[in-house]
């Protein structure tokens, strides 16, 4: 972990002359998009996967017709059909789970008062009036929901809510790329149920940015953005 510390200690260093005080909140802002560029083509695979599993409902529908009073063999045919077009149902939650570990760097990083038994430096640098380490509950309770540190969530909550929203409506529209989107869902087991709740999911953010140490929301947040337009780019 210490090696990362200094990774974002270089980049805030980095950063210094052009935001100041925030300088450590725009290196992991960098970094998170540092981190998205590196999984943009399992983002592209996972794009082009969606877009092959749409290309398969008619077959799959035929196969609805064909198989219509035997539904474990239906799903066996649907898994079939996958393998045979080299689709995989699970791509599109490939770009998620590889973030994992960059996220939870940030949240131990961020979490831990020390670091290779020195004190953490990095706990010390702010966005703004809240501190990188801190949560939103301990910016309620230093100067409550309209204090300094307090504003400055309630202004990263008003782009979470607005993401999210605009997730929703696309999710809504059409089924996001993951695996078990349309008729096929049903077939692979348990994931036609993540299809369907996972419009609602973007909005489970707002939760994950208050319970989180600032540090690590501020990669979710990004994260998000970034995922937004990138499902604008690559779905359209």
């Amino acid at each position: 972990m210490s090696v990362f510390a200094s990774l974002v200690e270089h980049l805030a260093d980095l950063l210094h002359p052009l935001f100041g005080a925030t300088a450590a909140a725009a290196a992991i802002v960098l970094f998170t998009a540092l981190v998205r560029l590196l999984v943009h083509p399992l983002s592209r695979a996972a794009a082009r996967g969606q877009k092959a599993r749409t290309a398969l409902q008619p077959r799959i529908a035929e196969l609805r017709t064909k198989h219509a009073g035997n539904p474990e063999k239906l799903r066996r045919a649907v898994l079939e059909l996958h393998t045979e077009e080299k689709v995989s149902p699970l791509s599109g939650l490939l770009p998620s789970l590889c973030q994992l570990p960059a996220f939870f760097l940030l949240y131990h990083l961020f979490s831990s008062s020390s670091i290779s038994g020195e004190d953490n430096g990095l706990l010390g640098h702010q966005l703004f009036a809240a501190p990188l380490g801190d949560r939103w509950t301990d910016a309620l309770a230093d100067g409550g929901l309209f204090g300094a540190a307090g504003l400055v969530y309630l202004g990263l909550f008003a782009v979470v809510a607005a993401v999210a929203s605009l997730n929703f409506v696309r999710a809504k529209r059409a089924p996001l790329p993951l695996p078990g989107d349309g008729a096929a869902g049903e077939e692979v087991p348990g994931l036609g149920t993540i299809t369907k709740v996972m419009p609602f999911l973007s909005f489970f953010t707002l939760v994950t940015v208050a319970v989180v140490p600032l540090a690590a929301g501020l990669y979710v947040i990004t994260s998000t953005t970034w995922s937004a337009l990138e499902r604008a780019a690559l779905y359209r």
